[in-house]
């Protein structure tokens, strides 16, 4: 069944979405906005793929922490919740499941609309979208998401189009390390899944708070390689939720999410 296997995989075994990321950061360092000009539109989302991933996910808005936004996931209805994951023919779909990590996160944004409006805003490794769609919806002045799944850029256009949103620029290049330019804001939800990302990641997002003054949000539901991280210390709590039993369910057990604000 899809539904374990990669799934479980990602959420507690440290599978890496962001493969390969030492040999994409020095791609990324030289070229950073390569990607940048290839935002998605309606237009642009190729018939074949805008066909599969109709026929295969589910327009939902239940089950989650923000039911104002409307997101075509894999559910138990969908053909491929129990076929073998080989058969997919893309990569992975890590973005067809709302994580509990990026749940926190949209819903806060939606909450404290404060936070993100008239910002830059970049939703790294942003799967479904889910935050990028809130940070819209709560006034933000522009947004990016970010995710090396092109399939997932796709998937976002179509998720823009349920919000009636215009879609947004969507980057494929891996940005972590590299130089990118000055964000207001970067939200991540979900990405402490290995040791390795971990170490990047706060690395990095350090680099861009004392570099521009970004601020950074983080959601997570309780990894390992996030709680034994050291940049654990370095978190300011600003809200717990209690997830839904559905998310529950799919997300072996875990009970709530949080969503923190990273002060190095």
């Amino acid at each position: 069944m899809i539904s374990w296997g990669w799934r479980w995989q990602v959420l507690w075994c440290g599978k890496s979405v962001f493969r390969n990321i030492s040999g994409q950061k020095d791609q990324s360092r030289h070229s950073p906005w390569r990607c940048f000009h290839q935002g998605t539109s309606g237009s642009l989302v190729d018939p074949e793929i805008r066909k599969f991933l109709e026929e295969n996910t589910e327009i939902t808005s239940s089950g989650n922490l923000t039911p104002e936004i409307k997101l075509r996931l894999l559910t138990p209805r969908c053909p491929f919740w129990k076929e073998k994951a080989a058969l997919w023919p893309y990569k992975e779909p890590y973005w067809a499941i709302y994580w509990p990590g990026g749940q926190g996160l949209s819903r806060y944004l939606l909450d404290n609309p404060n936070i993100v409006q008239t910002k830059k805003v970049l939703d790294l490794g942003s799967g479904c979208g889910a935050t990028a769609i809130a940070a819209m919806m709560s006034g933000a002045a522009d947004v990016v998401a970010n995710d090396i799944d092109p399939i997932a850029g796709a998937a976002l256009t179509m998720n823009c189009e349920l919000n009636n949103l215009n879609p947004f620029p969507f980057l494929t290049d891996n940005l972590i390390g590299s130089e990118v330019g000055s964000w207001d804001l970067i939200v991540l939800g979900d990405m402490f899944y290995s040791e390795q990302l971990a170490n990047s990641l706060h690395q990095w997002l350090k680099n861009c708070i004392h570099e521009h003054g970004t601020n950074v949000l983080i959601g997570d539901p309780g990894r390992h390689h996030f709680v034994s991280h050291k940049i654990r210390s370095q978190l300011h709590k600003l809200s717990e939720y209690p997830l839904p039993d559905l998310t529950q369910q799919d997300n072996n057990g875990s009970t709530s999410t949080t969503v923190w604000n990273y002060r190095p």
